[in-house]
């Protein structure tokens, strides 16, 4: 039987990169899914790819307005992804305000409220599962990512909380932690510009960058039943990245 027959999952940012990728898994194990995203040419494309089990709604994951019209609009999700983020470099002293806000308002208030907009819905199902995309600056420091990393802490933070709360309704909340994956997401941070990842990749243990696809593994793990047992739990898939320590960096 497909890992995810008979639920239902909102994925965020699923137009391209992990999210598309995790879309794709899930339609594959029997899921039906809601794309969101602001990206519509790549989500209308993305859903019309994968048939009648995918739908696209236009989504702001940070204007409670959105979410406002998505709780309206649906009943109860299964699964909830939020996997919305977006990536910012810049020295401490040269973080604009405006830059650090885009950021929490995305990646962090996005977070929130997609929790809290699915909540009450797996409450009257019964359960659920809460998937919240952080990263390995979720864990740890890494220099210029000041205002991503702090959306990241708190994602792992909001995480447990909500795990804490939501046990006793069987809701699962989980967060997962990639390292340096291959997508358009640096590549947006920078302008557009082409990066060459190969200095960073190969001073993890595996010697790459890892690909969507192995995140969205993961991903479909924690929204099916294989993992009942696991909540509030930091889930990472960064190739060795975090395994080591300052001493052991060439």
């Amino acid at each position: 039987m497909a890992r995810l027959a008979g639920k239902t999952a909102l994925i965020t940012g699923a137009a391209r990169g992990q999210g598309a990728a995790a879309a794709r898994r899930y339609v594959a194990e029997g899921a039906r899914v809601v794309l969101a995203d602001v990206l519509d040419d790549l989500g209308t494309a993305l859903a019309e790819e994968l048939g009648e089990a995918a739908r696209y709604l236009h989504l702001d994951v940070g204007d409670e307005g959105d979410w406002q019209q998505i709780a309206e609009e649906f009943d109860h999700f299964d699964v909830l992804v939020n996997n919305a983020g977006v990536l910012h470099f810049a020295a401490v002293d040269q973080t604009t305000l405006a830059d650090y806000e885009r950021l929490v308002r995305i990646n962090q208030i996005g977070t929130f409220l997609g929790m809290r907009t699915v909540v009450p819905g797996m409450k009257r199902a019964g359960g659920g599962s809460i998937v919240n995309v952080s990263s390995v600056e979720g864990l740890a420091a890494m220099p210029y990512l000041l205002a991503y990393s702090a959306t990241k802490f708190a994602i792992r933070g909001m995480t447990k909380v909500a795990a804490v709360e939501l046990g006793a309704h069987r809701i699962r909340v989980n967060s997962v932690h990639p390292g340096a994956i291959d997508t358009d997401m640096v590549r947006s941070a920078l302008g557009g510009r082409e990066v060459d990842m190969t200095p960073v990749v190969k001073r993890v243990a595996l010697g790459r960058a890892g690909r969507p696809e192995e995140i969205a593994e993961l991903v479909v793990f924690l929204g099916s039943e294989e993992s009942s047992y696991c909540t509030g739990a930091e889930f990472v898939a960064d190739g060795g990245a975090t395994a080591t320590h300052a001493l052991a960096l060439p």
